[in-house]
């Protein structure tokens, strides 16, 4: 069963309205905002990946999803599986890390262990401030497609932590992702849908679409990079599809002029599907568009 055919299910169950028809990343409950992400050892970090830059990510994961609604955290809630006392110290180390540098308090959580040999299952709920919210469903026949900082730097960043030659900024970018809260509280006041690229930015923008009722053009000549992944391969269609990323994906009227860091890269319309130019020209879709759970290899 596949990521998208278990939500299906999932909506045939009772939802509370808070859910949003479980169209969204996140939930808006009395008055807050409320988002959940976990990270599997093996799927979503390396086994070799220090503590300290796991704790980041699975905290600043949930950070993101905050950001793409414009929120404010709140605190955390924190399920950890006790591993051996020096990789529960260095968890402990990054936890202290980001939640300081986010102004993000813990709220509590809970304890397990896990069968020996057993891959980690981490998870964080967290809790922001409420806010515009802008679903990832509200993007308009006209709108156009931006998207904040550059793409493709965590992909090639796990490359690197896999063993390949390249940067320590592009490895800190896979392991340390920095969630655009600030950037998401500007950008909130105008946007019609926004969500963060966490799959990869071509299956996040079909979504989008898919989730408004409309189609989406994506040109690759557009996508921002950065100049150590151009640098390092410099590959657009790598970049689009690697994931990771934890930059915001939004749909804006025409007259939108960003005061932050963002490019824009495509355009709504009637229909439904995505499409790929490359500064103009037809591009075919690559087998790939991003990471799905069901369907993609670890």
């Amino acid at each position: 069963m596949t990521e998208a055919d278990f939500i299906a299910a999932l909506r045939t169950l009772p939802l509370h309205p808070a859910a949003r028809a479980l169209a969204d990343d996140v939930a808006l409950l009395g008055g807050m905002i409320v988002t959940t992400d976990t990270l599997v050892e093996g799927i979503h970090f390396l086994p070799d990946d220090p503590a300290a830059d796991v704790a980041w990510k699975l905290v600043a994961t949930n950070l993101s999803d905050l950001a793409a609604k414009g929120s404010t955290p709140i605190g955390v809630l924190l399920n950890y599986p006790l591993s051996d006392a020096a990789w529960d110290r260095g968890f402990l180390k990054g936890l202290g890390d980001v939640l300081a540098a986010h102004d993000c308090p813990l709220i509590g959580g809970d304890t397990v262990s896990l069968p020996a040999g057993a891959p980690r299952v981490l998870t964080v709920t967290a809790f922001g401030q409420l806010s515009p919210a802008p679903p990832r469903s509200g993007a308009l026949a006209g709108d156009r497609l931006w998207v904040t900082g550059t793409i493709g730097d965590a992909g090639a960043g796990l490359a690197i932590a896999r063993g390949e030659a390249g940067p320590a900024t592009l490895l800190a970018r896979y392991r340390r992702p920095t969630p655009r809260l600030a950037e998401g509280r500007r950008i909130a006041r105008s946007a019609h849908a926004m969500m963060d690229v966490s799959d990869g930015l071509l299956i996040d923008a079909q979504r989008m679409a898919a989730a408004s009722g409309v189609a989406v053009t994506i040109d690759l000549a557009r996508v921002p990079l950065s100049a150590d992944y151009l640098a390092w391969s410099g590959d657009p269609i790598a970049a689009a599809t690697a994931g990771d990323d934890y930059e915001l994906l939004f749909a804006a009227a025409p007259a939108f002029v960003p005061t932050m860091r963002a490019t824009m890269i495509g355009r709504f319309s009637d229909g439904a599907g995505l499409t790929l130019t490359n500064d103009g020209a037809p591009t075919p879709l690559p087998a790939r568009l991003g990471f799905d759970h069901g369907t993609a290899a670890p």
